[in-house]
């Protein structure tokens, strides 16, 4: 099994600069292609798993229509890309100060017309979601397949972001986005970084 100690190395310093002056930052080819192959094999394996997005209290919302499965222990690759969003959090904590403390993630499929319209992962400061992390896991993408990431920088900027395949996109979690509608399957894990106690812990 490929491991994360032997994956690609990350400019951490530009994607620091790149938080700090925009809210958000962009890591392209994060994985290497054996661990990037094995990860899209274990999303695919258990597709049939998925359910439909809640929004809160298990309620399902009309903003969103793509699929989930909540990565546990037993997704063993899934684990390897949230070990290297751990260590990118120990980073963000003595850069920022922002205390994270656990990760949440979950699997996520856009099908051809699904969408995620506009919103915050933390609205108002009211969770402990302080960075949200997606990761593109399909193997190609064309630009006309629609899904990008429309998101607003911490400076009202907006920015179009491509999908691109082994594509990482991170940004604070109270930062204004959407996902726009998708012709194609899309596939991705999206994360949050969270300052208190992770979701598992309660349970």
């Amino acid at each position: 099994m490929q491991q994360i100690s032997e994956s690609i190395q990350h400019d951490i310093e530009q994607i620091l600069d790149d938080l700090d002056q925009h809210g958000f930052a962009i890591v392209n080819q994060t994985h290497s292609a054996p661990f990037t192959s094995q990860l899209l094999d274990e999303c695919l394996f258990n597709l049939n798993q998925f359910r439909e997005a809640a929004i809160q209290n298990g309620i399902v919302s009309k903003i969103r229509s793509d699929h989930i499965l909540w990565i546990d222990e037993k997704l063993k690759i899934a684990q390897q890309h949230i070990d290297l969003l751990q260590n990118f959090s120990r980073a963000f904590n003595r850069a920022f100060f922002l205390g994270i403390q656990s990760i949440e993630a979950h699997f996520a499929c856009y099908n051809a017309g699904e969408f995620y319209a506009l919103h915050r992962d933390n609205p108002q400061q009211k969770n402990d979601r302080m960075i949200s992390a997606v990761y593109y896991l399909h193997p190609e993408w064309q630009p006309d397949w629609g899904g990008q990431l429309r998101l607003q920088d911490k400076n009202e900027q907006w920015h179009i972001i491509e999908p691109e395949p082994n594509r990482l996109v991170i940004f604070q979690s109270d930062l204004l986005h959407e996902v726009l509608s998708s012709k194609r399957q899309r596939l991705s894990i999206t994360a949050w970084l969270r300052s208190g106690n992770s979701i598992w812990s309660s349970k």
